[in-house]
């Protein structure tokens, strides 16, 4: 085995890269980048019937939006069977296999006979030892590994400890089925073996394969790859992952405003942690990972939690990162269309203006857009029923006055200087300065939150200020 480490990301294209394998693909990215190795991407398109090209391609987008990039071209499974099956027939002619001819019937004979004896459904190995010559006539057979028999499999796993597994439970597996069709049992350790894979990082939904594909390994000659089993995602209450958890595909993240760095740190605190740290950049990430520190027991996925660190990775970023970024986004938001819409060169720049306030107010990108939505409103501003309340005829007759007011700063048209205007009118006018900043804030958005009413106005301009400040007083 090499000395260079090599990790895979092997998911089967039958539909999104939902967040568990998100989470898997970072696991064997990080690890790669921390010891300085690499990562590939196997597609297991062997199941013909579910795998789907826009699966594949949904998971390429997926892995590519989390930033999590594999080196060379994705391998297909399917496309590799002929060396699958070259392999099977080899591990018979070196007689660590053979051909088993049994019947649909004979099998389910075995599997009935076990169950009225309260054993697992097991093949008895009937053809294990039988002479090719007695083989029927015109019947293609299935390739069996010969399991051994005695003893048992140990898995030395980097999460789980050394798994024990007595092979008299493990019996002589299907390798190659009587169409020619490789198994994905036997299928996956040729892949692994031939991509030159030290280290399989996976679910522990796989720990029970790991000791048959031992099996195959053995069989063969071949080194054993490193294996860590980590364990599954479940949701906050304990129970297993599932949609209404956050089961979802990556993309829904995207859609629900989440930032691929927020997201990527979220799930490496899923299951593995370094101290105290909750925060972590990618370097950060990349350097102290290890598999060791993985926990044995299962996750819990937590929306809260997840939107608590959005919000901390999003005030964290550069404002024109985090405007680009946004930008990016739009078109997969909800409420992004409007704002794409009318997207051009000087809303980009008030974007930007804007955006120290907007991001301290929100947690998502969605968010965001909600926060941002004002600057690209059309007038005469739609008010929501908040703001409607608040510009009742008491604050049309503040809003005259601080129209005039504002009309004034005729220089220097700024958030200290619309300030400045706007005090100096409560003060002469023996109101408190929220009396005046809510009827505003009201006119200049639609809305009753929004950044700082001051930002507001130094954003929007003096020209558009005061036209949407005159269209709620006529």
């Amino acid at each position: 085995m090499s000395d260079t480490v090599v990790t895979r990301f092997a998911p089967s294209p039958t539909g999104y890269l939902h967040i568990g394998g998100a989470r898997t693909a970072l696991f064997n990215w990080l690890y790669a980048r921390h010891t300085g190795g690499t990562m590939l991407l196997r597609i297991e398109d062997t199941d013909r019937e579910r795998s789907t090209e826009a699966a594949t391609a949904a998971i390429i987008d997926g892995l590519t939006w989390l930033g999590l990039h594999w080196e060379g071209e994705p391998t297909s499974q399917f496309e590799r069977a002929p060396r699958h099956r070259e392999v099977a027939e080899e591990l018979v002619r070196m007689g660590k296999a053979y051909y088993c001819y049994a019947s649909p019937e004979e099998l389910n004979e075995m599997r009935e006979k076990a169950r009225a004896e309260g054993r697992p459904p097991r093949y008895d190995g009937r053809w294990r030892d039988r002479d090719p010559s007695e083989a029927p006539a015109g019947v293609k057979g299935a390739i069996r590994i010969k399991a051994p028999r005695d003893g048992e499999t140990i898995v030395r796993d980097r999460v789980q400890g050394d798994v024990r597994f007595p092979n008299k439970d493990l019996d002589d597996f299907i390798i190659l089925r009587s169409d020619g069709n490789p198994t994905y049992m036997h299928a996956v350790v040729v892949d692994d073996h031939d991509m030159g894979v030290t280290h399989i990082i996976r679910g522990d939904d796989h720990l029970t394969n790991a000791a048959r594909q031992t099996v195959i390994y053995n069989a063969m000659g071949w080194d054993v790859p490193v294996m860590a089993h980590i364990p599954l995602i479940h949701g906050a209450d304990g129970a297993k992952l599932s949609k209404r958890h956050g089961a979802l595909g990556v993309d829904a993240y995207r859609a629900m405003g989440y930032l691929p760095a927020a997201l990527r740190n979220y799930l490496a605190r899923l299951g593995w942690s370094h101290g105290d740290d909750e925060v972590m950049s990618l370097d950060d990430m990349i350097r102290w990972f290890e598999i060791e520190d993985v926990n044995k027991g299962a996750a819990r996925f937590d929306f809260q939690k997840l939107e608590a660190l959005n919000g901390i990775h999003m005030r964290q970023m550069d404002d024109a990162a985090l405007t680009d970024t946004f930008i990016a986004t739009l078109p997969y938001l909800e409420n992004g269309k409007p704002i794409a819409d009318r997207l051009d060169q000087q809303k980009k720049a008030q974007l930007l203006q804007a955006m120290p306030g907007l991001k301290e107010r929100a947690k998502t990108l969605v968010e965001l857009a909600e926060g941002a939505a004002f600057l690209f409103a059309e007038r005469p501003l739609p008010l929501d029923e908040k703001a409607a309340g608040v510009l009742g005829e008491p604050a049309r007759g503040i809003l005259k006055g601080a129209r005039k007011a504002l009309e004034k700063v005729s220089d220097g048209w700024n958030a200290a200087s619309a300030e400045a205007a706007i005090r100096e009118f409560a003060t002469q006018n023996e109101l408190k300065l929220g009396a005046v900043a809510q009827p505003l804030r009201a006119a200049l958005t639609g809305r009753s939150t929004s950044p700082g009413v001051f930002d507001v106005l130094a954003v929007l301009g003096r020209e558009e200020s005061l036209a949407r400040i005159g269209d709620q007083i006529d």
